[in-house]
């Protein structure tokens, strides 16, 4: 991305957040951003001149797959307080199998040193795991692969791309009643981790529902930016940047009439979802997961629908066992703060 367009696009930003009173989280992405290092170190710049740059509530984080870290790298996310999260999808033979360098070579030894480099360096660095359904059966030992790294705060992102057939569906409710074993496990020896599936759906539960700040509002209050400025609803949806996606370009704003504007909030969804008992309490509303399952933006698959009953069945399971056996522990969950019982 050309530092004119970065401009633009941190501009588009900031003038788009005024319109709400909340934080504003500006991430870089790729691809891998930290192959553009000294642009990245640009880019920060940038927002932190903006005229409406506010250090106490603006975040800046980079999601990396973790091949290019060095201590240069790792003083400067120190320096500038940037959150930096790794992209791997588990031990060597979940990360080697779809994670390969241009010689067919598996990343997970490259991965795995700078996990352990930047946990050193930065004291806190965040996961993410992306499981398809031939990968799903390893999430319990997958999770105990970060924890043994370090690693407190994990993310679990299902392919959603991927065709979950009726036999890898059948399969997630045991698998995620596994994970939720590791971590209660987790929680009695006193040193808890922060689990995407499991904490997000423990702080719904104790909410009565997900409110309007929890979902993410694609085209509205979430954006995705390519390098030559075109504006995306969500980064799921960027693809190649050439698509039906696009809903504008940062010099010429939005454009409200492009279909990418839509949402599933609001908007005529499966009859099944309208009378379910778990209707507030199940992602429904995330329009770039309903399209890359189902095709449309508010329209819930499958595959959506066993896996957010499955994770809520598991995580209610944990909620409850856990506060009959150690009283009161997440509270912090009730305000959003989830996070910080990992740290």
């Amino acid at each position: 991305m050309s530092l004119e367009i970065a401009r633009q696009a941190i501009d588009f930003v900031f003038t788009r957040s005024l319109l709400f009173d909340e934080t504003i989280n500006i991430g870089w992405f790729g691809g891998e951003p930290l192959l553009e290092f000294d642009r990245v170190k640009q880019y920060t710049a940038l927002v932190k001149a903006h005229p409406l740059y506010d250090p106490d509530r603006v975040v800046i984080s980079i999601v990396s797959n973790g091949t290019a870290f060095n201590r240069e790298i790792g003083q400067f996310l120190k320096e500038e307080g940037i959150i930096y999260g790794i992209s791997c999808d588990g031990p060597p033979e979940v990360q080697d199998r779809y994670r390969k360098f241009k010689n067919g070579r598996g990343s997970s030894r490259v991965v795995e040193r700078n996990i352990r480099r930047a946990h050193k360096m930065l004291g806190h660095i965040m996961v993410n795991a992306v499981f398809t359904p031939e990968t799903a059966a390893y999430l319990p030992d997958t999770i105990q692969y970060f924890s043994d790294l370090g690693v407190r705060q994990i993310y679990l992102s299902p392919d959603y791309s991927a065709y979950w057939d009726k036999q890898a569906l059948a399969a997630l409710p045991e698998i995620y009643e596994k994970m939720g074993d590791l971590y209660q496990d987790f929680y009695r020896q006193g040193n808890p981790h922060y689990i995407s599936l499991i904490d997000n759906k423990i702080s719904v539960i104790l909410r009565n529902g997900y409110d309007t700040l929890d979902k993410c509002r694609m085209g509205i209050a979430e954006f995705a930016i390519t390098p030559d400025g075109k504006v995306f609803p969500c980064e799921r949806l960027v693809g190649d940047g050439n698509n039906d996606h696009q809903i504008g370009h940062v010099f010429t704003g939005i454009n409200h009439s492009c279909r990418g504007c839509h949402t599933a909030e609001g908007a005529e969804m499966n009859e099944a979802c309208l009378d379910c008992s778990l209707n507030s309490y199940c992602i429904n509303w995330c329009g770039c997961s309903n399209y890359m399952t189902s095709g449309y933006y508010n329209r819930v698959s499958a595959f959506s629908c066993l896996s957010e009953k499955a994770i809520l069945k598991t995580s209610f399971r944990v909620f409850r066992e856990l506060e009959e056996e150690l009283g009161p522990i997440f509270y912090k969950h009730m305000v959003g703060e989830a996070l910080l019982n990992a740290v």
